[in-house]
């Protein structure tokens, strides 16, 4: 919601940035509305104007995850990169992710995980973020010959998963290695396979 000048209103930025926060580090379930409007310094009605249940601020705390991780790999893929490295630079990405203080795994894959329901706003919000993210990597993978990029993607969205999924649970140091190697491997698999 946007004020008389088309900026962004400040409560509403406030919620969704409190929310995000919260969220990502404690859980979406285990987090009420009155703990969000509280640490927002928002009342209950400004976070009904801006938002009209939780599922929505939910919903929309994924989209803006959803919209920095584009900008991430959008940035990539402009930089016009053969694909190899263009995937590796996405890897990358994800790797210093993990690396980063307070990483607590795969948003997506964790609100996926709270809200199985495939009918679920918040699981559909889900998978139009990992149906773009795959569509991404099977772009630049197809760049790479005339082998099916599809195996290939399930391949890299797999060893990613994988990464996010237990990057939070040990030292993320061997977790970024493995998952670095991975990609490398698959990498010459798919190349051999052209």
């Amino acid at each position: 919601m946007t004020n008389v000048h088309g900026q962004v209103s400040e409560a509403r930025s406030r919620l969704l940035a409190t929310a995000t926060r919260i969220f990502y580090t404690e859980g979406i379930h285990s987090v009420g509305i009155d703990r969000i409007v509280a640490e927002a310094k928002v009342t209950r009605a400004t976070l009904y104007r801006h938002f009209p249940g939780k599922d929505d601020l939910i919903v929309c705390y994924l989209q803006e995850a959803d919209r920095a991780m584009r900008g991430q790999v959008d940035t990539i893929v402009a930089q016009g990169l053969p694909a190899s490295d263009t995937l590796r630079a996405i890897a990358r990405s994800i790797a210093e992710g993990i690396r980063s203080p307070g990483f607590r795994g795969c948003a997506f894959l964790n609100a996926a995980a709270e809200y199985p329901d495939p009918a679920h706003p918040v699981h559909k919000a889900v998978l139009v973020h990992r149906q773009w993210f795959s569509h991404t990597i099977t772009e630049v993978l197809a760049r790479m010959g005339n082998a099916p990029a599809e195996p290939a993607t399930r391949h890299f969205v797999m060893l990613r998963d994988g990464a996010m999924a237990t990057g939070c649970l040990s030292d993320p140091e061997p977790i970024c290695d493995t998952f670095l190697q991975g990609v490398e491997g698959l990498l010459q698999l798919h190349a051999a396979a052209t």
